[in-house]
């Protein structure tokens, strides 16, 4: 699967000015590359040899130092003012490329973000990274390295091959011997070339994947000593991958060895022909030193054309990569006359005979009613497996039901723009996610503009304050990774005072107290009275201590809602 046009083209548009500056330094160079050999020519025929030069240059024979002189200092200037010009186009297409790759990897990253946690439950972390990443890269190697090298390459052959007409129309004829035979090599490699580099890229991302999973879980891992296990893994998947990028690099090996010998036997052709056109005395020495030059000029675009087939290998497993997250359909988007609430919802939350499922004909939520406002504590239980976070996942739209309605504030949930209807709800997940960065900044990732007031008060709710405060640096103290550097119950008192912070209309939580004892589950349900009085509560609950804490018990058993005698 290629990468999407309309996904393509606004950041090579956003890029024409660039582009337009690379083109332009590109033709002058080619100018350039014109003019180089003409002063070695008149020096060997003109200075050296008995042909007279051109009359607007037989007037440099009396200059200072005489026509060697500034002939040879013609060549270097010509040089030098070439390889400026191809620095500064090296800098011009570090900027444009680098552009080109994070404006493509910012779109990816963005919809990754709006693709859904069902999604995301198929995907593995590593993988996704490295497309983001890595294969992005397709963007820059398209456009720069395929496309504006195949139209500079393209341009100069053609130039060549028009001044080696006008020198010599049988040595040009000749020049164009080899390109049928690059053709069929092109058309011969393509194909394998591009196959084995995607494995490789496949190979390489499921190392990624891998060390992600195996860094993420090294209490896991060193607590049941599968140290040796996972190393296992790595070198096997190591193997598999070199094994992956040797079979890549053989192929382009092939390729790049036929394609050099088909020049080589090309060049050598000319030398021997040409060479016997000199001994004749159809052409001068000079002509021929000319004619080689530029034959050198045509045969090296011609090589670049020919290796661009190793590059689109490599531009097609990325953009395919790449394209399979683009035009992945699982996203939650906003109806087209969705309208944001003119202010807060009023919390009122309803399930109307809601039917919902991840698997088609297997439903997990079946014809499910349920009604719940502002003030209610309403406690959901059951067996594991039985709906309880798929039933809550529906509020926020992280998935839309099969059929039925899911109602927030009294209207459908999907004619809410999606970022407008979460806004209205915090929620304490199963498991609690910590950046590392300060807790102050950690608690107000729910409401970047809660003042620090608001956020101790929503800490000492979640009997988090004193804790925090005994931290090396309190509010401002950075935490580890994934909040590594705290126990289980502070990471969970964190994520409750994040959700407090949030100050929404709807508060959702997952096994809130799981990690907590009883005195302080005690303690921060007492202190959180305050704040679900004006609020519509779903707790997620196996703790039957929990229970005494709700206003309203229901059950889900087998995709159905009851509400069992308390």
């Amino acid at each position: 699967m290629s990468l999407p046009r309309e996904q393509l083209l606004p950041p090579i548009r956003q890029q024409a000015g660039g582009l337009a500056g690379i083109i332009v330094l590109m033709l002058v160079g080619i100018g350039l590359e014109v003019l180089r050999p003409w002063p070695l020519k008149w020096i060997v025929d003109g200075v050296l040899g008995t042909q007279p030069l051109p009359a607007w240059l037989a007037g440099i024979a009396e200059w200072p130092g005489g026509a060697v002189t500034w002939l040879a200092a013609a060549t270097v200037a010509v040089v030098a003012v070439a390889q400026a010009l191809k620095l500064w186009q090296s800098h011009v297409q570090s900027g444009v490329g680098n552009r080109l790759v994070f404006t493509l990897a910012g779109e990816l990253f963005d919809h990754l973000q709006r693709l859904s946690p069902r999604y995301h439950a198929q995907q593995r972390v590593g993988d996704l990274v490295r497309r983001v990443m890595t294969d992005t890269g397709c963007i820059r190697d398209l456009v720069l390295w395929v496309g504006l090298l195949a139209v500079s390459s393209t341009i100069t052959v053609v130039t060549m091959f028009a001044v080696l007409w006008r020198l010599n129309r049988e040595l040009a004829w000749l020049a164009l011997a080899v390109v049928p035979v690059l053709v069929v090599l092109m058309r011969r490699f393509a194909q394998p070339m591009s196959e084995h580099t995607h494995a490789q890229y496949e190979r390489e991302s499921d190392l990624l994947a891998l060390a992600e999973q195996t860094l993420l879980a090294i209490p896991v891992v060193q607590s049941f000593a599968r140290e040796e296990h996972e190393q296992g893994r790595f070198r096997q998947l190591t193997r598999q991958a070199i094994r992956a990028s040797l079979r890549a690099m053989a192929s382009q090996l092939q390729f790049s060895v036929a394609t050099s010998a088909v020049l080589a036997v090309g060049t050598a052709a000319m030398l021997w022909w040409g060479g016997l056109r000199v001994a004749a005395g159809a052409v001068t020495l000079g002509d021929l030193l000319v004619f080689l030059a530029y034959l050198a000029a045509m045969y090296g675009p011609l090589e670049t054309i020919a290796y661009l087939s190793v590059g689109v290998a490599s531009v097609t497993a990325g953009s395919r990569r790449v394209g399979e997250v683009l035009t992945a359909q699982d996203v939650i988007q906003d109806a087209p006359a969705a309208v944001s609430p003119p202010g807060p919802m009023s919390g009122v939350v309803e399930w109307e005979r809601v039917t919902f499922g991840y698997v088609s004909d297997r439903p997990v939520l079946r014809a499910v009613s349920l009604r719940a406002g502002p003030g209610e504590v309403v406690a959901i239980v059951g067996p594991s497996g039985a709906g309880k976070s798929t039933l809550i996942g529906l509020i926020p739209r992280l998935f839309d039901p099969w059929s039925g309605r899911v109602l927030v504030g009294g209207q459908d949930a999907r004619a809410w723009p999606v970022a407008a209807l979460r806004a209205q709800m915090a929620l304490v997940m199963q498991e609690t996610l910590l950046l590392p960065v300060s807790v102050l900044e950690n608690l107000r990732i729910a409401r970047p503009g809660a003042t620090e007031a608001e956020v101790r008060a929503a800490a000492t709710a979640a009997q988090a304050d004193e804790f925090i405060c005994q931290l090396p640096s309190g509010y401002a103290t950075v935490i580890g990774e994934r909040g590594a550097t705290l126990s289980g119950g502070q990471r969970q008192r964190l994520a409750i005072a994040r959700a407090l912070v949030r100050d929404a209309s709807i508060l959702i939580m997952d096994e809130p107290t799981a990690a907590l004892d009883a005195n302080t589950e005690a303690a921060f349900w007492t202190a959180l009275q305050p704040w679900l009085r004006r609020r519509t509560t779903f707790v997620i609950t196996h703790r039957p201590s929990v229970l005494a804490w709700a206003t309203r018990v229901v059950q889900l058993e087998n995709g159905e809602l009851q509400e069992p005698a308390r």
